[in-house]
């Protein structure tokens, strides 16, 4: 079989997982990881110039181009390559970074992760392995990745960005390791049936396989997968001795809120309603009351001063309040211009359309109140108020959270997509699927950057889409807290 580094990691994971890939490709699910993709492009293609001055050999369909034109800067002794492709034995691998040295030379992959995970341990290996096989001296295999500690001030500082590891010696004993699960793949992969493979941990780890639902459509509908928050180890476990529905579950010692879930499920029990621990909630709440809700986006690379990799970036706000019992539901809300660093308007904003010392709800504050204090921390003249805006949150969340308020249809979750349909269903006025454009904070968080990229035309449909959703998101917080009160 023609074996590439992404082939061959997906073999360390799973077997059948290439298998699959390469005679049922219908059969894959979609994982929504754009985001994570597009990240590392980026990332792959800064990195290029860490080392300064480069050549990079272009993509083409046809390997050999590609292999050839390695060869040829090799010869003119170029010494920092990106992308050098090089074949041994139909196994492919194009190395992110190559320092040519004359007589050695180095290999570096670029990850956009914040660690150095065993699965780019494999990948390393396998460029080393055909390298030396062709009969380059490689003096050293190293990791690119990121560095979360890193905090942007005027032009990019690579190497401050980046960390490198060297990983030569466990690429070195990983070498035997390597050769024999070559030979296993191309068995493998001969096979004209498919395999048999029981499920387990390679379906979650390194990655979540896009054959899952393939590969458990013999489980029943309610099954120990979908016990929420549930380890997946633990859940495999359960599996293996034969414990898989629901109702196989019953008697087994589980943590109390998994046991709910399940209970709730196969006695079709009526819903949970504490309405005292409720009642005492609802007392931490009062008026003038806001609903806030936050988006953002986040990207490896920080493209703005004073920020992180990977820091979370508020670009837009939707904000309902009511001022008095019985008053009138208004509604504000701030959209940033994408390109933009939006944080400084979007603070200004904020401290304008919240007063002090008010009421302000939010669903899983934690994640509102710490877009505040990063607000707060790096815009020294709005501080005063931001941290009273941040001091004076609630969370709508708790009384699910806590389950004072729990009925099947939650499925176990929290969350407000749960949360919503559950207190009302078949609400088309409360359905997320029934939006024009943006449906997820995930679908959000990836069309914001590139509405600078888009024609007027689209542009306008794009934000008119995240205004849609930012704004039911926070509409049905109020929703939640009418039924809480109405409890």
């Amino acid at each position: 079989m023609n074996l590439s580094k992404s082939k061959y990691c997906r073999a360390i994971q799973c077997n059948k997982m290439l298998w699959l890939d390469k005679n049922k490709p219908e059969e894959k699910g979609e994982i929504d990881n754009q985001a994570v993709l597009d990240n590392g492009t980026k990332v792959g293609e800064l990195a290029k110039g860490i080392f300064g001055k480069y050549i990079n050999i272009e993509y083409n369909e046809n390997l050999d181009k590609m292999i050839y034109d390695t060869k040829e800067e090799l010869k003119r002794s170029q010494n920092i390559i990106t992308e050098a492709s090089f074949e041994y034995k139909n196994n492919f691998c194009s190395v992110d970074i190559l320092e040519n040295n004359g007589d050695s030379v180095e290999i570096y992959e670029v990850k956009s992760s914040t660690e150095v995970k065993d699965i780019y341990l494999d990948d390393i290996s396998y460029q080393f392995y055909i390298l030396s096989n062709l009969g380059y001296k490689v003096a050293k295999a190293s990791i690119v990745y990121i560095n979360n500690q890193y905090i942007r001030h005027g032009e990019l500082n690579l190497q401050q960005l980046f960390n490198i590891e060297d990983v030569t010696d466990i690429v070195l004993e990983k070498q035997k390791e390597i050769r024999i699960k070559i030979q296993e793949i191309n068995e493998y992969m001969q096979q004209e049936s498919e395999p048999m493979q029981e499920i387990g941990m390679q379906c979650f780890k390194p990655y979540q396989c896009q054959f899952w639902q393939y590969c458990t459509k013999h489980l029943p509908e309610h099954n120990v997968f979908q016990i929420r928050k549930m380890h997946k180890d633990k859940a495999i476990k359960l599996y293996y001795e034969g414990k898989v529905n629901f109702k196989d579950l019953v008697e087994e010692d589980l943590n109390w809120r998994f046991k709910q879930q399940i209970d709730f499920e196969v006695f079709n029990y009526e819903p949970h309603i504490d309405k005292q621990r409720i009642r005492e909630f609802m007392k931490n709440l009062y008026y003038p009351i806001y609903f806030l809700d936050f988006e953002t986006m986040q990207t490896a690379i920080p493209e703005f001063d004073n920020l992180k990799p990977y820091q979370k970036i508020p670009f837009q706000y939707s904000l309902h309040y009511i001022e008095k019992e019985n008053g009138e539901l208004f509604h504000k809300e701030f959209l940033a211009e994408s390109g933009e660093d939006p944080r400084r308007k979007l603070a200004e904003n904020l401290v304008k359309d919240i007063p002090k010392d008010v009421c302000v709800t939010a669903y899983n504050m934690s994640f509102e109140k710490g877009r505040i204090k990063e607000l707060a921390e790096i815009f020294p003249d709005l501080e005063e108020h931001l941290m009273n805006i941040h001091d004076h949150i609630q969370d709508l969340m708790i009384p699910f959270s806590d389950r004072m308020y729990y009925c099947k249809e939650m499925q176990g979750s929290y969350s407000i997509k749960y949360v919503l349909p559950a207190l009302f269903p078949n609400n088309s006025e409360l359905d997320y699927h029934s939006l024009p454009l943006v449906h997820n904070g995930g679908e959000a968080m990836d069309i914001f950057p590139e509405i600078k990229n888009m024609p007027k035309e689209e542009q306008k449909k794009a934000r008119e889409g995240l205004l849609k959703y930012c704004e039911l998101d926070t509409y049905a917080m109020v929703k939640v807290w009418e039924k809480l009160k109405e409890i």
